[in-house]
């Protein structure tokens, strides 16, 4: 074998218990593939150790006295990013703070059993080994601060015209603009930036497909309501899509559009291992829309997506991807590039722009009867 193959994994281990720090040393270094360097006791500890170690990953708690693992995963990711997994009882307790880590460039978590004990602790040591090596792999994204959007001071061309509409009162047979967004792994941090760049007067309906845990989906509606001009809800089943409006899938659904234009929940099994399907989503939209309809592809891993940009196409419709620059992982962008159905390939703070522009051009296009 080379020596690159030889290679064990470098992970650096930050929690304020000793004792989960011997549990989690104990369990990455009985994998052959692993081994712990460092180990820090709050969150100041985690940043500096971050820099002097260089670790290939991290694990990350939250609850941690002087600096928290929140406050340590922002200025780890924003001065010397590092692969970080949160490992928290708060992951099990409150969505809140994992969400947020995650917005701030966390590769993924790991919940503590609840009663922490070194038994159950053990208990999760299958997702723990396989989620650090996975993050070992992420080639990691430097992230900004976080800031306060500024909304902007002129509305989109053409959004006056579709003020208060709904489906039935737009162009191309009576249907308005409707972005559907898939992400993955990153996505959370990737949304975030999105959504935070998109105007007050948009002119469309934004439907989001993240993969992500039935129980964070409320708490990510909440989340992104803080950066985001536009309205964010949860979507219900049987409503009606507005403009001005996102729409984020539940975790335990598959979103759909039926044919009359109402939003379908389906809580039926995995497609392909996910659920939600952002393939269903694509589809369905692109039938209802069509040429109306542009589809986003941002960081994640796997190939979700891939069919449904090529249906979105075929409709007609407009598909961007985010490139592999600012991908945390270029899996889900590249099996959509792949497929010849993405018209741009951008970084992620131009995709924003790119919507808004593909929305102004749609506006345009409506014939002078339906205005």
């Amino acid at each position: 074998m080379t020596a690159a193959a030889n290679k064990k994994i470098r992970v650096l281990v930050v929690d304020d218990s000793a004792f989960m720090c011997k549990v989690l040393q104990e369990i990455i270094n009985a994998d052959p593939q692993m081994e712990v360097v460092g180990q820090g006791r709050d969150g100041r500890d985690g940043v500096a150790l971050a820099e002097s170690l260089r670790p290939d990953v991290i694990t990350m708690d939250i609850n941690m006295p002087h600096v928290d693992g929140l406050q340590a995963t922002e200025l780890i990711m924003t001065q010397h990013p590092r692969p970080i997994v949160i490992v928290s009882s708060e992951s099990r307790e409150g969505a809140a703070s994992t969400l947020k880590a995650l917005e701030l460039g966390a590769i993924d978590f790991v919940p503590k059993p609840s009663s922490g004990i070194d038994l159950d602790m053990k208990s999760v040591r299958e997702e723990l080994t396989r989620k650090l090596k996975l993050a070992a792999k992420v080639r990691v994204v430097r992230t900004a601060t976080r800031s306060k959007i500024s909304l902007p001071a002129t509305p989109v061309a053409g959004a006056t015209e579709f003020a208060g509409m709904t489906p039935s009162a737009g162009p191309n047979g009576g249907k308005i603009p409707m972005i559907a967004i898939a992400a993955s792994t990153g996505g959370p941090a990737a949304v975030t930036k999105l959504v935070s760049g998109l105007p007050k007067d948009l002119p469309a309906a934004v439907f989001l497909i993240l993969h992500m845990p039935a129980t964070f989906t409320k708490q990510f509606v909440m989340q992104l309501s803080e950066v985001s001009a536009l309205a964010v809800k949860e979507a219900e089943h049987n409503e009606t899509p507005h403009i001005g409006q996102i729409y984020l899938c539940p975790g335990s659904h598959h979103l759909k559009l039926s044919f009359s234009g109402k939003i379908s929940l389906d809580a039926g099994e995995r497609i392909e291992g996910y659920r939600p399907c952002a393939d269903v989503a694509f589809d369905t939209i692109a039938a209802y829309a069509r040429a109306m309809a542009i589809g986003v592809v941002l960081t994640g891993m796997g190939n979700d997506a891939a069919k449904g940009v090529r249906m979105i196409k075929a409709a007609g419709g407009y598909v961007l991807a985010q490139d592999e620059a600012t991908s945390m992982i270029f899996g889900m962008p590249a099996e959509a590039i792949a497929t010849g159905a993405v018209d741009e390939v951008l970084p992620l703070d131009s995709i924003a722009g790119a919507i808004e522009k593909r929305v102004a051009k749609l506006c345009k296009l409506i014939p002078v009867a339906t205005r």
